[in-house]
């Protein structure tokens, strides 16, 4: 998979709502209503990475809040697995 140009990528995220570009990834942060409800969203995220296989560059969980970035390694960047994994993530949290 190729890395998307960068103006185009800007262009995806916009319609992937809460998502941004930092750097070359892209990044998120869920709140949720407190430890159960985080939890729950980190395992679902999990599940929707096995199913694309392809896993974030980081997921940072807290009591409340959960921070994941993804980015396509062997292209060396951002690529259309990104994006599409996060519009799936967003139909769940």
């Amino acid at each position: 998979m190729e890395k998307i140009n960068p103006d185009l990528v800007i262009e995806r995220i916009k319609e992937v709502k809460g998502w941004f570009v930092d750097g070359n990834a892209i990044k998120k942060t869920f709140k949720t209503k407190g430890w159960p409800s985080t939890v729950g969203l980190v395992s679902t995220i999990g599940t929707i990475c096995q199913q694309f296989d392809h896993h974030p560059d980081y997921l940072l969980m807290k009591y409340a809040e959960i921070e994941v970035s993804f980015s396509t390694h062997t292209a060396g960047g951002i690529t259309q697995k990104d994006i599409d994994i996060a519009i799936e993530i967003n139909k769940y949290a």
